[in-house]
């Protein structure tokens, strides 16, 4: 078993410092405040979301816990290892690195154009891909979690270029559970009907419910706990967890 120094608080992340990308809101935002309330420190990653990075910094620092929001546009290569840079200036190297940002943009093959399968490809495929590989140039011992999400399993064909990368995420995750091993312990949360998308209502996930055997939306927490076990899983590595409610299968 790994051992981190720890500020004997009893919680089973102190003395751990991750960084989470998309860290200001939504999923981003749930993982990292459950991250620190189980004791880590959190370099919150951002590209727009200035006032929402703000208010969450300010939520994980009210929990006794170090937080640096740290901007960035993940369309910019030269930003990835500048922000591991950044994030070591918090406590030193991180040992959890959670790659949460992505986006969602809808189309099909017929409209998916070479911009957007550029921009798609670019922050949620090769973005997770770099800053996992500077995170292991900093640490030999740590966490790196993925986000996947559990309708590749059958992928729409509507959100073509979103499924495609998502896809690779989940092979990214295997292999570098390998290459990585045994220092650092890559795995994937993959979520089904959590939130809805951006600019849309919760009747967007509601109409999802009779393909869910669990017979309910998933929330927030329930990805945050995925999370959560697969860091303090000591013998976990290499794998792709399920948040979906049964969706999918």
């Amino acid at each position: 078993m790994r051992v981190y120094n720890s500020v004997m608080d009893g919680l089973p992340l102190s003395g751990r410092t991750a960084l989470v990308t998309g860290g200001a809101v939504r999923l981003g935002r749930a993982i990292a405040l459950g991250l620190a309330a189980r004791g880590a420190d959190i370099a919150l990653h951002y590209r727009s979301s200035e006032a929402a990075a703000r208010e969450t910094a300010e939520e994980i620092r009210r929990l006794g816990r170090k937080c640096m929001p740290i901007q960035a546009d993940l369309l910019q290569t030269a930003a990835l290892e500048q922000i591991l840079d950044a994030a070591k200036s918090l406590n030193g190297n991180i040992t959890i690195l959670v790659n949460s940002a992505a986006i969602f943009e809808r189309g099909t093959l017929a409209e998916t154009t070479p911009e957007l399968w550029e921009k798609t490809v670019a922050i949620n495929l090769r973005a997770p891909l770099f800053l996992s590989r500077a995170f292991a140039a900093q640490t030999d011992s740590g966490d790196i979690v993925f986000l996947a999400d559990a309708r590749v399993r059958r992928p729409a064909g509507e959100y073509l270029a979103y499924a495609l990368t998502k896809s690779a995420v989940v092979s990214l995750t295997r292999g570098l559970a390998v290459s990585l091993a045994p220092g650092i312990r890559v795995n994937a949360v993959a979520p089904g009907a959590i939130l809805p998308p951006p600019g849309k209502g919760q009747a967007h996930v509601e109409r999802l419910l009779p393909g869910i055997p669990l017979g309910r939306i998933g929330k927030p927490d329930d990805v945050v706990r995925a999370v959560q076990y697969l860091l303090e899983a000591d013998f976990v590595t290499g794998q792709i967890l399920d948040v979906s409610g049964g969706a999918y299968l």
